[in-house]
C-alpha cells in the first residue's frame, strides 16, 4: 500500500469524517472566546491564495541577497504594504559584515587534472535561473586561503565520522577534506576539519540524498541535478550568531566593533560547496581504503577515503564589507495593553531568488497582516501590540533578527509577550516548535485549523503521519493514544534564536512540509516557476501557515488571561532529566563493553592484518554524578506550576484586569536564564534550550549537562546539573509567588 493511501486510511479510521472544531479557547472568558471565534472567522475570509502567490512572484522576481540593491527594493515594497494596511511601519538599518567572493579556484592537481566549474546553468524551463547579480557558489564565512593538499573523503564530516578515521590511522592534518551535505547543519563539517588540523573543506551534495537517489531530477523532477549547489553559511553560531563584530549589542553605525581575525565564530580554515559534477573526478580519483558501507553515496564508482596522490588546489579571497541590512517593523498598537508585545517574525532575504525560502513564509506573514489590518479598518482592535517583522540577513547567521533584539534586548524583556516566527511554507504536515508552556496553545490552534488537502484539523493529519511513520509497533500505539499535540524543542537555524536563547522571550516556530521535498535549497532553482510545480501548488499551505500563525498571534494578543500553562514545561524537563540519567547510564555501560574489548584481543583478531589499524585507547571511568539537585528542584517546579494553574483557572472565570498575572506569565522563561551562559558560549543563557555544539541547528536539550556527559566532562556536567538546578528553583519560587 502506498504511504499516501495509508496515510488516508488512518484518517479515516481514526478521525472519522467530520471536522473537529473546539468549543473553547483558553485563556478566554466564555463570552470572549465566542468574540474571538467571530473575529478569527473574518481573519480567515480575508485570506487570499492568489495574492499570496502574487507576492512570491514579486519577491522573488529578482535575486535580493543582503546588502544587493534588490534586498533593500524588497524591503522597501514590504514597507509600502504595512503602510497601506494601516500600520505603524518603519525600517531600521544595522550595519553589519558580509563577505562576497572575489576568487574562487578549484582545481585537481594530481594525478589528473580538473578545473571545477563552480557554475549553475540556466535552465529555458526556469526564468530566473540566467539572471544577473546572483550571488555565486560559496559558503560565507569561509576562511580567505590558498592551499594545497591530499585530499581526504570524511563522510558527513562529523566528530563520528573522525572516529572511524581514527581507527583507520587516517589523519587529515595537514590535508583538504572533501564532505557530503547533510546529516548535520554545514557549518560543523569545517568546524570539526578545523579542529582535527585539516587546512580547507569542500562540501558537496551527494546524489544519493538529494540528486537523483531521491527522485527525478530538476526540471523534470524536484531534486538536484549534477550541477545545482547549496550555498550557506559556515558561521560558527554555536559560539553567537548576528553580526561577528559585535557580539551582545546591535550592530549600530557607531557600534564599537571586533577586529575580524579576533571574531570566535569564524573559521580559519577555506570553505567552499561544489556540486557533484564537480566532486566525481575528485572522488573517483581517490585510493586509499575502500570507505565503510555507510559512507558511500550515489556516484557510479567505488568510493574510496584517500590519502595518497590525489591533490586539489583550493584558492579564495573574500569581499569583508560592511553592509546595510533593512528589518522592517510594523505595529498595530494595543487598545488596553499597548506596552505587551506580540511579535511575529519572518526573513525577507534570500541566497539568490529564495521562492520558498524565505519567501513563501514572508507572503504567509504579509497575508496575516494584510487581514489585520482589514479587520482593524472595520474597527476592531488588538488588546495588545501586535510587532510584525520582516527581517534582513537571516541567511548569513540571523543577523537582522540578532542585532535587532540586542538593541532593544531590555524592552523586550519587559514587553515581549511572544515570539512566533516562520521561514518557509510548502505541501505537508505541520511543524511546530518553542516554548513548552505554549503546548495548550498550539494544541488548540492545530485543532482549529483545517488541512486543505484532507479536510481534516492539521493536528489529525500530523498525528496520523507520526502514526504512519513510527518505526515500531509500540512507537505507533503511543501515537496513537497521544491526544494533545507536542511541541519540538528548538535549536537553531532561524530568528527564534535570540529571543529565546538569549533573552527568554517565549517563542514558537512554525511551518508546513514533508511532502515538497526536492534538491533547490539555496541554489539559483528556488524559484517560482521551481515553487508553483513542486513545492505547493496553488499556494493552499500558505493560507494554512497564515491561519496557524495568525491564530496564535491573534490568541495572544487578546486573551483575558494569556495561555501559559508550566505544568507542560514540568512534564518536559522532568522527561529531559530521565534521559540525561539514562546517558550517564549508557555511557557507563558502553565504556565498560569498549574498555573490555580493548583489554581482550577482540578488536586486533578482527582487523584486517593488511590494513592499518589503530586499537582505541581504554577511556577513563565514568563516575558518578548526584542529580538529586536537579530533582529536587524539579518536585518543587511541579508544587508550583500546580498551584499557578488553579489560580490560573478561577482568574480566566472572573472579569477583572489580569495584568499584573500576565505579566507575570510571559516573564517567566527568563528566570530559567544563566548569567554566564553555557560553558565556552556564554551568549546562549537558556538552560534547557540550544544549539548543539557539533549539531548547529539540531537542539541539545538542557545543553550544558547535556553535552557535558558526551564530552565525557564530568566535574562540567555537575557544576551545570546545579546550575540548571538552580535555575529551575529560581522559576519555581517565581511562580509559587505569583500562585501566592
Amino acid at each position: 500500500m502506498k504511504k499516501q493511501s495509508l496515510l488516508t486510511l488512518v484518517l479515516i479510521l481514526f478521525f472519522g469524517a467530520n471536522i473537529f472544531s473546539q468549543t473553547k479557547i483558553s485563556g478566554f472568558s466564555p463570552s470572549s472566546a465566542e468574540a474571538q471565534k467571530q473575529l478569527e472567522i473574518k481573519f480567515d475570509a480575508n485570506l487570499s491564495r492568489e495574492n499570496i502567490g502574487n507576492n512570491i512572484k514579486i519577491l522573488s522576481a529578482k535575486p535580493h541577497a543582503i546588502g544587493s540593491p534588490q534586498g533593500k527594493q524588497n524591503a522597501e515594497y514590504i514597507l509600502s504594504q504595512y503602510k497601506s494596511w494601516g500600520w505603524d511601519a518603519k525600517i531600521e538599518t544595522f550595519h553589519v559584515l558580509f563577505p562576497t567572493p572575489k576568487t574562487r579556484v578549484l582545481e585537481m592537481i594530481s594525478p589528473t587534472s580538473y578545473k571545477a566549474l563552480l557554475k549553475e546553468p540556466a535552465l529555458k524551463e526556469d526564468m530566473t535561473s540566467g539572471q544577473a547579480d546572483q550571488l555565486p557558489t560559496y559558503n560565507a564565512w569561509s576562511a580567505d586561503g590558498d592551499v594545497t593538499g591530499e585530499l581526504v573523503f570524511v563522510n558527513y564530516g562529523l566528530p563520528s565520522d573522525y572516529e572511524v578515521l581514527e581507527k583507520l590511522g587516517i589523519d587529515v592534518k595537514g590535508k583538504i577534506v572533501i564532505a557530503k551535505y547533510g546529516r548535520s547543519w554545514r557549518g560543523i563539517k569545517p568546524k570539526v576539519a578545523q579542529e582535527h588540523g585539516a587546512i580547507g573543506c569542500i562540501i558537496y551534495s551527494d546524489p544519493k540524498d538529494d540528486g537523483y537517489g531521491a527522485g527525478d531530477v530538476y526540471p523534470k523532477g524536484a531534486f538536484k541535478s549534477e550541477y545545482g549547489v547549496q550555498r550557506g553559511s559556515v558561521m560558527d553560531m554555536v559560539i553567537y550568531p548576528g553580526d561577528p563584530l559585535t557580539p551582545g549589542v546591535g550592530a549600530t553605525e557607531d557600534a564599537k566593533r571586533l577586529e575580524r581575525l579576533n571574531a570566535t565564530n569564524l573559521l580559519k580554515i577555506p570553505v567552499l560547496p561544489i556540486s557533484y559534477h564537480d566532486a566525481t573526478p575528485l572522488l573517483e580519483a581517490l585510493e586509499g581504503p575502500v570507505a565503510p558501507s555507510d559512507w558511500r553515496g550515489g556516484l557510479p564508482f567505488t568510493y574510496h577515503i584517500g590519502p595518497g596522490k590525489t591533490k586539489v588546489h583550493l584558492q579564495l579571497a573574500f569581499d569583508w564589507k560592511i553592509v546595510p541590512a533593512y528589518d522592517v517593523i510594523a505595529m498595530m498598537k494595543g487598545s488596553q495593553y499597548p506596552d505587551e508585545w506580540v511579535i511575529r517574525g519572518n526573513h525577507h532575504d534570500a541566497w539568490v531568488n529564495g521562492a520558498s525560502d524565505p519567501i513563501s513564509g514572508q507572503a504567509a506573514l504579509l497575508e496575516e497582516a494584510k487581514s489585520i489590518g482589514a479587520l482593524v479598518k472595520s474597527g476592531w482592535r488588538p488588546k495588545r501590540t501586535l510587532v510584525y517583522c520582516a527581517w534582513d540577513g537571516e541567511e548569513p547567521g540571523l543577523l537582522g533578527s540578532t542585532e535587532w533584539a540586542e538593541l532593544h534586548g531590555n524592552e523586550l524583556q519587559k514587553k515581549a509577550v511572544i515570539y512566533i516566527n516562520s521561514d518557509g511554507s510548502g505541501r505537508g504536515f505541520l511543524d511546530a516548535g518553542g516554548s513548552h508552556s505554549l503546548e495548550p496553545l498550539m494544541d488548540e490552534v492545530a485543532k482549529d485549523v483545517i488541512d486543505p488537502q484532507t479536510k481534516v484539523s492539521v493536528y489529525e493529519r500530523r498525528k496520523a503521519s507520526t502514526v504512519v511513520t513510527a518505526a515500531t509497533a509500540k512507537a505507533k500505539k503511543d501515537a496513537m493514544n497521544k491526544n494533545t499535540l507536542q511541541l519540538n524543542a528548538l535549536g537553531s537555524g532561524s530568528d527564534f534564536s535570540v529571543f529565546l536563547q538569549h533573552l527568554a522571550v517565549p517563542s514558537l516556530d512554525l511551518g508546513y512540509g514533508g511532502e515538497n521535498n526536492g534538491g533547490e535549497y539555496h541554489s539559483i532553482y528556488d524559484s517560482y516557476d521551481n515553487y508553483v510545480r513542486f513545492k505547493d501548488p496553488g499556494f493552499y499551505y500558505g493560507v494554512t501557515l497564515s491561519q496557524t500563525a495568525g491564530r496564535a498571534a491573534l490568541r495572544m494578543a487578546n486573551a483575558d488571561v494569556l495561555p501559559f500553562d508550566f505544568r507542560h514545561l514540568y512534564t518536559t524537563v522532568n522527561d529531559y532529566t530521565k534521559e540525561l540519567m539514562d546517558l550517564l547510564q549508557q555511557t557507563k555501560e558502553n565504556t565498560e563493553v569498549e574498555n573490555q574489548l580493548i583489554r581482550s584481543n577482540n578488536y586486533r583478531l578482527a582487523a584486517d592484518p593488511t590494513k592499518t589499524f589503530i586499537i582505541p585507547t581504554a577511556k577513563d571511568e565514568v563516575p558518578y554524578l548526584d542529580f538529586s539537585p536537579l530533582q529536587n528542584a524539579l518536585s518543587s517546579l511541579q508544587k508550583s506550576s500546580d498551584s499557578l494553574s488553579s489560580v490560573w483557572n478561577k482568574a480566566v472565570t472572573t472579569n477583572a484586569d489580569h495584568d499584573a498575572l500576565n505579566k507575570v506569565l510571559y516573564q517567566a522563561e527568563q528566570q530559567l536564564l544563566t548569567t554566564n551562559g553555557l560553558p565556552r558560549r556564554g551568549w546562549y543563557r537558556h538552560t534547557l534550550y540550544a544549539p548543539g555544539f557539533y549539531t548547529g541547528y539540531g537542539v541539545k536539550t538542557m545543553p550544558g549537562i547535556r553535552e557535558a556527559i558526551e564530552q565525557r566532562n564530568w566535574k562540567e556536567a555537575q557544576d551545570q546539573i546545579n546550575i540548571n538546578s538552580e535555575a529551575i528553583n529560581k522559576l519555581s519560587k517565581y511562580l509559587m509567588t505569583a500562585a501566592k
